[in-house]
């Protein structure tokens, strides 16, 4: 086992950008693709059916799925039967509305409790999701907060996904703990816990070898590293943090409901809405697991990694001032 020097986190060298401001100027990068002319489908004519449809289409193809649409459009239908919809600045309040009663249950920051010290934080998800840089943003975000912090390198199939771990632990100056490329993942996790738990760390991230959701054993691999951290106790792992890329659409979905399955997911993190990603999949999921999204992603650098906040979400893929 090695280890990487822990220091002191140096101060950010200057201001950073708020985070609503970021996911504003990134997700969907121009005009919001929902509300983009929906003011010209409206001079002339009442807000009626035609204009829910054209909704309807434009949720679908942004991989809202049919059950967020449907109970996003479901208030909305009632509201133009009773005729409360009079203008376009109706409509979108009504729709912000129908689009919070989905995002606000699944605002759940995560939350450390630093009496279960180290506080596990086992994150997961697929090859390609963007997990190692989720972890390395995801310590940054904690040590800004106060909170000591250190990193398991349990994906031991990879050699490149050590050396990507111990290059966030070298910039973020927190201490790494990993083994050769090969192995037993579930030793390095557990020898990781009794290292931090030794030096009173708040909160351990432990990095997990990207797999298809779709592939039993190495599913299987997951319970067990799971397992183990269970043996030593203090209910760990106390978040499993599935992270899943936002421009996966109905896949995104399916690897949600595999590793829920076999895992109990606690937390979702959600990466490159600043993509291709129109944000759909955020209420896809709401919908659908009720599981609490605790970080969504919309760039590359660490500030482009921030906490969910669903009126801030829906604001921003609006393209209307913040409101309360």
């Amino acid at each position: 086992m090695f280890e990487s020097k822990a220091k002191t986190p140096a101060s950010p060298d200057e201001p950073r950008q708020g985070f609503f401001s970021r996911l504003r100027a990134r997700l969907n990068r121009g005009d919001s693709w929902l509300t983009y002319d929906l003011a010209n489908l409206l001079p002339g004519r009442a807000i009626d059916a035609g204009v829910l449809e054209e909704l309807e289409t434009r949720l679908l193809t942004a991989d809202v799925g049919i059950e967020a649409t449907e109970a996003i459009l479901g208030a909305l239908r009632d509201k133009v039967a009773r005729k409360e919809l009079g203008d376009i600045d109706a409509l979108l309040a009504a729709l912000r509305a129908s689009m919070l009663e989905i995002l606000a249950p699944c605002e759940q920051p995560l939350v450390i409790d630093v009496a279960r010290r180290p506080f596990v934080v086992l994150v997961v998800g697929v090859n390609g999701s963007g997990k190692t840089t989720t972890i390395g943003k995801l310590a940054r975000h904690l040590i800004e907060r106060g909170h000591s912090v250190m990193l398991a390198a349990g994906d031991t199939f990879r050699a490149a996904a050590i050396e990507q771990l111990e290059i966030w632990g070298q910039r973020n100056q927190v201490a790494v703990v990993a083994q050769h490329a090969g192995a037993d993942p579930a030793a390095v996790v557990f020898d990781a816990v009794q290292s931090a738990r030794a030096r009173g760390i708040d909160v351990l991230i432990a990095d997990t070898a990207g797999r298809l959701h779709t592939q039993a054993h190495l599913m299987d691999e997951l319970r067990k590293i799971k397992r183990v951290v269970e043996r030593l106790g203090d209910g760990a792992p106390h978040e499993i943090l599935l992270v899943l890329d936002a421009g996966l659409g109905q896949n995104a979905l399916a690897q949600a409901a595999q590793f829920n399955e076999a895992l109990g997911v606690t937390g979702i993190a959600l990466t490159k809405l600043d993509g291709t990603a129109k944000g759909g999949t955020v209420f896809a999921i709401a919908q659908r697991f009720a599981i609490p999204i605790r970080f969504i992603g919309v760039g590359e650098e660490a500030q482009d990694f921030g906490v969910f906040d669903a009126r801030q979400f829906a604001d921003a893929l609006l393209r209307v001032p913040a409101q309360p």
